[in-house]
């Protein structure tokens, strides 16, 4: 029988990160079998590893959240390589795992025992608020903008973490603002007096209504500020997840720790 991880991301305490389910040998299973074992699992991210389609990558992987594919994800990409480095299917090569995906090849570093990847390059479009900034209850004091990068955000920014630890959250519109705008999901944040963040990403729309920790925000607001900083998110949905991002020359790092919480095998 295949192989199963689920490895804890953005933590180094067991239950307190963001989850992701792990699937070895993923070829023989069809799209539809990926996402019904992604629904099943109820993480916000399952991924299918695959044997790499172009030798410059070290493995293939498919991302699913429990109704949709993604083309790619942070927290899965550092989940999945911590696995397959902790297995020894995969060696670093000068410190560096290659990652094929949707949105292209992805490079995993590891600095000091902490996985790094590499954002996409964002881009960054206006974008109508209006029918969904009035909602928070909390004053947004940013213009909002719509970040692409394969997964697509909104990104709000409120005026201090306390008030964005109490704004209120309706689904239903949070739903339909993202489909209205092709959206993955909104992804909201604001800034500590030390230039740390806290933020919190809602997205109903792909089966998340909240997720504990999202390395695809943390980079794409690593291109937005332009800075370095640390992310505190998941106090919410009871978690303490911590994420780094570092922002040099115009690129972005994203990186974290992860533990494996559960190692076994699934029934294909």
């Amino acid at each position: 029988m295949p192989k199963y991880k689920q490895v804890d991301v953005f933590s180094d305490t067991p239950y307190l990160g963001n989850p992701v389910a792990v699937i070895y040998d993923a070829d023989s299973l069809s799209t539809s079998q990926m996402q019904k074992i992604a629904n099943w699992t109820n993480l916000s991210e399952t991924t299918f590893v695959c044997k790499p389609t172009t030798p410059e990558a070290d493995y293939k992987l498919r991302i699913f959240t429990p109704g949709t594919e993604l083309p790619f994800a942070g927290h899965p990409t550092i989940g999945t390589a911590h696995a397959l480095i902790e297995d020894k299917l995969i060696k670093p090569k000068s410190g560096i795992v290659v990652q094929e995906c949707g949105a292209g090849l992805i490079d995993i570093e590891v600095i000091d025992g902490t996985l790094y990847f590499t954002a996409p390059e964002y881009k960054f479009f206006n974008l109508d608020s209006s029918s969904i900034t009035k909602s928070f209850g909390k004053k947004v004091i940013n213009k909002p903008v719509k970040s692409d990068t394969g997964p697509y955000f909104a990104i709000f920014q409120f005026e201090s973490p306390e008030d964005l630890l109490n704004i209120n959250i309706d689904l239903p519109l949070i739903e339909k603002f993202s489909k209205e705008n092709s959206l993955t999901g909104v992804g909201l944040f604001a800034e500590y007096n030390d230039g740390n963040l806290e933020t919190r990403l809602i997205a109903p729309l792909v089966g998340v209504n909240e997720d504990p920790a999202t390395g695809s925000l943390s980079g794409a607001l690593g291109h937005y500020l332009k800075q370095t900083f640390d992310i505190n998110q998941g106090r919410k949905v009871k978690r303490d997840c911590k994420i780094k991002v570092k922002y040099e020359d115009g690129k972005v790092k994203v990186g974290g720790n992860a533990i494996t919480c559960f190692d076994g095998l699934y029934n294909s």
